[in-house]
């Protein structure tokens, strides 16, 4: 799929109703917790450097434990949304964005760490880019490497040569085109899907392809989004320039074995989505059987 130029798209209107202030200024940031520990208070802190907008902090709190979600909102001037279960991360994703009159909408993991000033980079490339829907940062691993966020739309090649090489052979030429690893880092440029770690969303955007699939409980919700936007005509903008460090699996390093399980059912969804034509079940049975491989494998390495 060509995913469009924001240059060649009409701009979109970043006009949004009027907030209680009576203005539409500002960005709702919505983080989806799940029982979190201080990595939540290296969020909220550094999001107060990372932009001098006015922030409408929501935490979407998909577990039973309040203490630390509360306390923590409390300090930053924010509110935590009880859902009364675990709706997932897109469906966390999309009650936290309800209801927003500001255009812009932040979605992140309650794991990243803002650079000052990083969201405003991501806010300034949102006014140059008015046809992207969505706008992600760099996101830097614990160690300053740099995690390749901004990637193509897997091809079927380059999905079974990523999943089946990808841990044994990084360098390997389907990853590479994939990930798109040697533009990660200082690249300004449109990408097929950006992660959903860390997302600036345009609210008009989000809002007409319909928010997240909440059918993805976890994992893939990004990758469909972005292909919807696409799709609608919106463009998906890596920002380099926006730097946020992400520490990655706090919530579920305990228990990787269902987090494991869970990448691989949501992988098998999106590709069975994607192929889904009648003449392409066996590509669909060769997906399902690689798959199926793979996660007995990941969940031998992990006990």
């Amino acid at each position: 799929m060509t995913t469009p130029s924001p240059a060649a798209q009409p701009a979109a209107d970043p006009a949004g109703p009027a907030g209680p202030d009576g203005s539409a200024d500002g960005v709702r940031v919505v983080s989806i917790v799940f029982h979190p520990g201080e990595e939540l208070a290296d969020f909220t802190r550094s999001l107060a450097t990372a932009t001098t907008a006015p922030v409408d902090l929501v935490l979407v709190d998909n577990g039973t434990d309040p203490e630390v979600a509360d306390r923590l909102a409390a300090e930053a001037g924010g509110r935590v949304l009880r859902p009364g279960g675990n709706l997932g991360y897109g469906g966390g994703a999309n009650a936290g964005a309800r209801g927003a009159a500001q255009p812009f909408v932040v979605v992140a993991n309650p794991d990243v760490v803002w650079e000052p000033g990083s969201l405003d980079a991501l806010l300034d490339a949102a006014q140059r880019y008015p046809s992207a829907g969505a706008l992600g940062p760099a996101l830097l691993n614990e160690d300053g490497s740099v995690y390749p966020s901004a990637r193509e739309l897997p091809s079927l090649t380059q999905g079974v040569g990523h999943a089946v090489l990808g841990k044994v052979w990084p360098g390997n030429p389907w990853t590479r085109a994939y990930q798109r690893r040697q533009e990660t880092a200082g690249t300004e440029r449109v990408a097929g899907w950006l992660s959903g770690a860390c997302l600036l969303l345009r609210r008009e955007a989000f809002e007409a392809v319909g928010g997240f699939d909440e059918s993805y409980f976890m994992f893939f919700e990004d990758v469909d989004l972005g292909e919807r936007l696409a799709l609608a005509g919106w463009a998906n903008v890596y920002v380099p320039s926006a730097r946020v460090v992400h520490v990655g699996g706090v919530s579920w390093k305990a228990r990787p074995a269902r987090m494991i399980s869970a990448h691989h059912a949501s992988a098998r969804q999106y590709l069975h989505r994607r192929y889904h034509r009648w003449y392409q079940l066996p590509v669909r049975v060769a997906i399902s059987a690689g798959l199926a491989v793979r996660e007995r494998v990941e969940l031998r390495a992990a006990r």
